[in-house]
């Protein structure tokens, strides 16, 4: 449920100051967001956890996972953090049952449209004439609700279903995924009763408080959307300079790189290495991703430079997305990005060894 990759005020405002292949990382987290009623506490009283209620944490996921491909839609959302960072995005959205098609146009912030055919990404800047075409992989996909091999979702979090709300004009099915732990944050979803469709999401720290919402405020479920009109907006890049990243699939192990002990929960999704820009040398940047179904970690790898690096460790906190980069060994640099605790991130980090 990570926006490791999330369209959000505050994933872009952290990313200004981060290299690009980082941001690649932290904006595409895609979920959605939207406006409704923000609180900043847990559950309020008129949502008691009903065990009685409760679909099971399998099924929930299982729902959300179909959901997308229900119907066509199109909306407006926004994403809110505690801090009070706010963006908003139209998106229309399309599945013919081959193709999933998507396009998020950005309403604030620096004007740009991204579409998404499946895992092939594109980013276009009118402003610089500029199309970014790179690939993610699903664990990072609007609406975060992966299927991923060898995790154990229910042995971290617990699912407690709090009744019905409406949102955007729909009524939701509210539940909350309550973590066992305090490794990861906690989420509260409310999935569009017909279609499962996840249409607000709050993410909790570990006392309840909201850090971030994402939530529909409008959304058309019978919208005349088509996958041949999205992606053929997609490929109409006339007039723009495309810019792609060399991308190898790789692991972690094949590069020498391993984690001591595994962090409770987390299992290895992809690696990739990627050279996006001649400042970033022959050897590129390594990027990991690590999940537990719900929330994400990326781990980047690259040389250390002095002239581009910091000799101190870097902190940074935007909504749910926390921000680690130090040095970790002589000749590496390592940034952590996640919508974990920081605690989280510093353990990944404290693991992560050399094997040769």
């Amino acid at each position: 449920m990570s926006r490791t990759e999330v369209v959000s005020s505050g994933s872009i405002a952290l990313g200004r100051k981060l290299k690009p292949w980082v941001v690649v990382g932290i904006w595409a987290s895609g979920l959605f967001a939207g406006s409704g009623v923000w609180s900043a506490d847990g559950p309020s009283p008129n949502q008691v956890p009903s065990t009685a209620a409760d679909q099971g944490i399998v099924k929930w996921i299982d729902r959300m996972h179909s959901a997308p491909c229900a119907r066509p839609y199109a909306g407006t959302f926004v994403v809110l953090a505690a801090s009070g960072a706010m963006a908003s995005s139209r998106i229309w959205h399309a599945c013919d049952g081959v193709q999933q098609m998507e396009r998020v146009e950005a309403l604030s912030g620096t004007p740009r449209t991204v579409f998404r055919r499946n895992d092939e990404v594109r980013t276009f800047w009118p402003q610089t004439r500029v199309v970014r075409s790179d690939r993610r992989d699903a664990a990072t996909l609007f609406p975060r609700v992966p299927l991923i091999g060898g995790t154990s979702i229910s042995q971290f979090y617990a699912s407690h279903a709090l009744g019905q709300e409406r949102v955007a004009g729909f009524t939701a099915d509210v539940v909350w995924f309550k973590p066992v732990d305090s490794l990861r944050f906690g989420y509260r979803l409310w999935s569009e009763r017909e279609t499962g469709l996840v249409i607000k999401l709050q993410t909790l720290d570990v006392r309840g408080r909201v850090l971030e919402q994402a939530a529909f405020s409008e959304l058309d479920l019978d919208a005349p959307v088509r996958v041949e009109q999205l992606s053929r907006l997609m490929d109409e890049t006339t007039g723009y300079k495309v810019v792609a990243p060399v991308v190898v699939k790789t692991t972690a192990a094949a590069e020498g790189w391993a984690l001591r002990q595994p962090i409770a929960g987390f299992v290895p999704v992809s690696c990739h290495r990627r050279v996006v820009s001649p400042d970033d040398g022959a050897d590129g940047v390594l990027q990991c991703l690590f999940s537990d179904g719900l929330a994400s970690v990326s781990l980047f790898m690259e040389l250390f430079d002095p002239r581009r690096h910091s000799a101190q460790t870097q902190i940074s906190s935007v909504g749910a997305t926390q921000l680690l980069a130090q040095r970790i060994a002589p000749d590496v640099w390592l940034t952590a990005v996640g919508e974990v605790p920081l605690q989280t991130l510093r353990l990944f980090a404290g693991q992560l060894e050399r094997t040769r």
